[in-house]
């Protein structure tokens, strides 16, 4: 597998276009405090990077923006390892697309965004999709969904592919948000 540099998230670039969203994105909405690092993977990187401490622009840029890595650029051992010892489940991007695509179909009609091959793979809807006078786009934007994952949040936005490590061109990409 040829894994596409473009998958990782780099931190570093982001604080250079707007360090306001890397804390935007380090936020916690719930404390309105800076996330934590809710595994002592990184405790290895010193003082500020045990389990209930917070995550900080600092923590994660500069020489240590490399840090924080999406879960198929981790070694096969760290991953078995999270899932034994942190109960952290593998979504393969498929199934994240099904799962949204069956709220879609309750909300809207089937294969409004998609449809889904035989090979675990979609075709992207290149139509416009149609809202109805009773169920707007306004409606479907201002929804409150509930994403229940942590991490890569797969089904608010996926931008690769979980399984293969290939990106996901903007036109096919799949979750909530796109």
């Amino acid at each position: 597998m040829i894994l596409d540099e473009r998958v990782d998230v780099k931190e570093n670039t982001i604080l250079n276009l707007d360090p306001e969203i890397l804390g935007i994105l380090l936020m916690d909405r719930t404390t309105n405090k800076n996330i934590m690092w809710a595994t002592d993977n990184y405790k290895k990187y010193g003082k500020g990077y045990g389990i209930k401490d917070k995550i900080t622009i600092e923590k994660i840029t500069g020489y240590n923006g490399n840090i924080i890595k999406p879960r198929i650029k981790k070694s096969k051992l760290e991953q078995s390892h999270r899932t034994k010892e942190k109960a952290e489940v593998f979504t393969p991007s498929w199934i994240c697309n099904n799962m949204n695509n069956l709220i879609d179909d309750s909300r809207l009609y089937k294969n409004a965004f998609n449809k889904e091959t035989k090979d675990k793979k979609w075709i992207s809807t290149k139509a416009k999709i149609k809202f109805s006078s009773k169920y707007t786009w306004k409606d479907y934007v201002k929804e409150n969904i509930l994403e229940i994952t942590c991490g890569e949040a797969p089904f608010l936005v996926s931008r690769y592919d979980t399984v293969t490590g290939e990106i996901i061109e903007i036109k096919d990409r799949i979750g909530i948000l796109v």
